[in-house]
């Protein structure tokens, strides 16, 4: 539920299996179903949310082209990486989700340092993407008081406390209300297309101009950015692959659904393809009526949708309904991206990857939550948001390294099966066939690619408040993960041990045996 992030349904009700202290595999209640995990993976890339907050970066590199068929674009190269998921997800359906698969495909020799590569990647792509969430949705509010009081601009230190408030909301229903979160996925993912089509229907009945055909599909203009022409185009790709990055994190909630190895890859995918017709139909009618792009871009805050419904339905009351809408999925989508952030850092530690690990990897069985590792992962966003007070462009950080750490995090385990000529995935129940290798390349390129993009500054020259700082951060975790693998993890760490399959304990080697047997 976006209500994530990698949001999703905690478990409740069934209390779970007490296997044996330490590091071991908890048997997690299995409670969520398909129809769950999907309105968690819809919910994480909260589709009118994350094309809201990023609007501007799209708008300042290409404006309408960039915008549509950008989001067409890397919404059907998010299908192929999603379908290569779900591919290596039917084989391996567990909790440990890309950094488990990593080590499953890799050969003895190689499998833990790729597990850790892999683990580290999603691990701070889990937390940074739920930090940009509940980063923008703390500023979609503060947006809502210039509607009303057109002088108002945020502070460094009213943006951060309200950031903080955001956080402390999303933490409390994680915690408090884990019974309910797979009603409350549901709830998101019917809240999400309500909102878009009320939200639609509005603004097309309500504005006083239209722009033409001709310039919703094929009006560019990459001036704004100081790019060559063609680059900024592929810099403005940011806004629609940041929104669709969450469908992989959902891999973490495996141990707790029914027949993952089925459900999981269909839900995962689904959830993209709706995802990206949903994002057509909330974009083609908001460039139809979008005001002057120049007062869009001139927004103090960097969040010009709560201007924009102003704008065209001519209303303050008007404007702050719609905002509305807009601001509930924000709050859907970071606690769910916090849950999903959770799972995967109770994951990690379950295998002595994270410092602190064994403390972080308890499980609260009165709330049926990792709570230590939800107020970790709670914590450290926090933390990273106080970067804002150094730049303003804070929030195209964190951006940028949520996506490029979960886009390589999915791109790893692809790139090993391709190495290994997907013998794993042969007999894969959710087998992409004679397609696999062109879309398990085309994936990998991609990402590759979009590695570099999600670097770049928005626009240039660069100044140091507008400088993008996501490689910076990204480095900062890198050396963190080194560290702490020269210090314990080429000692201790032999990549995941053990996993849960349907209710059996087993290690990876035996899980690698039958997988060779069934080969």
């Amino acid at each position: 539920m976006s209500g994530a992030s990698s949001p999703g349904g905690l478990g409740g009700g069934t209390a779970l299996k007490r296997m044996s202290t330490g590091n071991k595999r908890e048997d997690l209640p299995k409670n969520l179903s398909m129809v769950s995990i999907m309105g968690l993976s819809f919910a994480i890339m909260a589709v009118p949310c994350g094309l809201s907050t990023t609007l501007s970066l799209s708008l300042t590199n290409g404006e309408s082209v960039t915008v549509i068929w950008g989001w067409v674009l890397v919404s059907l190269i998010s299908m192929g990486i999603a379908a290569s998921l779900a591919e290596i997800c039917a084989v391996y359906p567990t909790a440990g989700g890309v950094y488990y698969w990593s080590a499953m495909l890799s050969t003895p020799k190689y499998r833990p340092i790729a597990s850790w590569i892999t683990g580290w990647l999603t691990l701070v792509g889990n937390w940074t993407v739920t930090l940009s969430i509940a980063f923008s949705t703390g500023q979609l509010f503060l947006s809502g008081v210039s509607i009303f009081q057109e002088d108002f601009v945020a502070n460094t230190w009213q943006t951060v406390l309200m950031f903080w408030g955001v956080m402390a909301v999303c933490t409390g229903v994680n915690v408090f209300f884990s019974k309910h979160l797979n009603l409350l996925n549901t709830i998101c993912m019917i809240w999400t297309a309500a909102a878009v089509i009320i939200i639609m229907v509005v603004l097309l009945a309500t504005a006083r101009h239209r722009n033409t055909a001709e310039y919703v599909f094929a009006h560019y203009d990459p001036t704004a950015s100081g790019y060559p022409s063609g680059w900024s185009f592929f810099v403005g790709l940011l806004q629609a692959a940041y929104t669709l990055t969450g469908y992989g994190m959902v891999a973490s909630l495996c141990e707790e659904v029914q027949n993952p190895e089925k459900e999981v890859p269909k839900a995962m995918v689904l959830s993209v393809f709706m995802a990206g017709l949903t994002g057509v139909a909330y974009l083609v009618p908001l460039l139809f009526v979008l005001p002057e792009v120049k007062a869009i871009l001139s927004v103090a805050n960097g969040q010009p949708i709560g201007m924009i419904f102003t704008t065209v339905t001519g209303s303050k009351a008007g404007g702050m309904g719609l905002l509305i809408f807009v601001l509930v999925v924000a709050l859907f989508a970071g606690t769910g991206a916090l849950t999903a952030a959770s799972r995967c850092t109770f994951a990690f530690a379950r295998d002595g990857a994270i410092p602190g690990s064994r403390y972080w990897s308890q499980y609260n069985y009165k709330l049926n939550v990792p709570l230590n590792g939800l107020l970790l992962s709670s914590a450290i966003c926090c933390l990273l948001g106080l970067i804002y007070f150094g730049s303003t462009a804070a929030f195209q950080s964190f951006v940028g390294v949520a996506t490029i750490c979960l886009s390589t995090s999915y791109g790893f385990p692809i790139l090993v099966n391709i190495l290994n000529r997907r013998v794993a995935v042969k007999n894969s129940s959710f087998s992409l066939g004679k397609f696999g290798y062109a879309i398990n390349i085309a994936t990998v390129t991609w990402i590759i690619l979009s590695v570099v993009l999600f670097c770049m500054p928005v626009s240039i020259p660069v100044t140091a408040a507008g400088m993008n700082y996501a490689s910076v951060v990204f480095m900062g975790f890198a050396g963190i993960s080194v560290l702490w693998y020269a210090v314990r993890g080429r000692k201790t760490f032999n990549g995941p041990e053990e996993v849960v399959i349907d209710g059996e304990s087993r290690s990876v080697d035996e899980e690698v045996g039958r997988e060779k047997s069934r080969q």
